[in-house]
């Protein structure tokens, strides 16, 4: 072997090195739901051990039980109330005591409340109660999954949080996409309770990244486009004519930004919010 062709098995090596997770803890919030499981997924392939946090305990270890480990990594299944600061504090114990250490926190959990009618609901009717029930998840969850982790993170010496947002939470939906569209057989719009909630998050991810700059932890946001998973035709036709590149994208295409924002190849950045749309919020 030469010295070129050394040089350049070295730069590849350093350049899987930074984007890897190996001795990494990773927590997931929402971790059972179409997002989470390809994150979790990721993560283990990128080498970290995972925390796989949902409400819904048995969809968890559903997930851990179908994770592939290609280097037999710990993948556990833990059941938290974001909304409770009470579970979410038994739900960081439970994942250090197993675990030893949180290096990154994906806040991923969402909701869209207990009733879809009442979230699929007009502006002009929406309830209060509803409102405050998916605000409760969308933001409320954030803060104190984010203070809790971020605590712990403080005691370690830093760590990455990763917010997940949306493009609604960036740009307005075009109203005009949801005219015939239907997810799963039921026609959908996005309330606002959606849009104003996830540029929450957005908001939240600033003043974390400058507030907790100095211990070492660094906070960014991914935000999702429209993601194919079960809506008809006609609001794939109507949403992919609004995007440059021409069609919705797939969770596994947020892959990418996510292990970036997760490792040391992102070491200097924060305060970001990293956009997946296929180009629709550049028109």
């Amino acid at each position: 072997m030469d010295d070129d062709e050394r040089q350049k098995q070295v730069s590849n090596q350093q350049s899987k090195d930074l984007f890897s997770l190996a001795g990494k803890v990773v927590l997931v919030t929402g971790g059972a739901g179409l997002l989470g499981q390809v994150f979790c997924q990721a993560f283990v392939e990128a080498g970290a051990d995972i925390a796989i946090v949902d409400l819904n305990k048995d969809a968890a270890n559903t997930v851990a039980s179908k994770i592939a480990k290609p280097r037999n990594q710990k993948v556990i299944a833990v059941e938290c109330d974001v909304t409770s600061p009470q579970s979410v504090s038994k739900m960081i114990q439970s994942v250090v005591t197993q675990l030893g250490r949180i290096d990154v926190l994906v806040n991923n959990a969402a909701s869209k409340g207990s009733n879809l009618d009442a979230f699929f609901e007009p502006f002009e009717s929406y309830s209060l109660q509803t409102w405050r029930e998916v605000m409760s998840v969308n933001i409320d969850g954030l803060f104190l999954v984010a203070q809790a982790v971020g605590n712990q993170m403080k005691k370690q010496g830093g760590g990455s949080i990763i917010q997940t947002s949306s493009i609604y939470g960036v740009v307005a939906p075009d109203q005009r996409i949801y005219q015939g569209s239907e997810y799963n057989g039921r026609a959908i719009n996005t309330p606002a309770v959606y849009s104003a909630s996830k540029a929450a998050v957005n908001g939240l991810t600033s003043y974390l990244s400058t507030y907790w700059a100095t211990s070492k932890i660094r906070v960014n946001s991914l935000t999702p486009g429209g993601i194919a998973s079960g809506q008809n035709e006609e609001f794939n036709k109507k949403y992919s004519n609004r995007v440059p590149l021409g069609r919705m994208g797939e969770a596994s295409e947020l892959v990418g930004a996510l292990i970036y924002l997760a490792s040391d190849a992102s070491s200097y950045v924060t305060g970001q919010n990293i956009i997946v749309d296929g180009g629709m919020s550049a028109w």
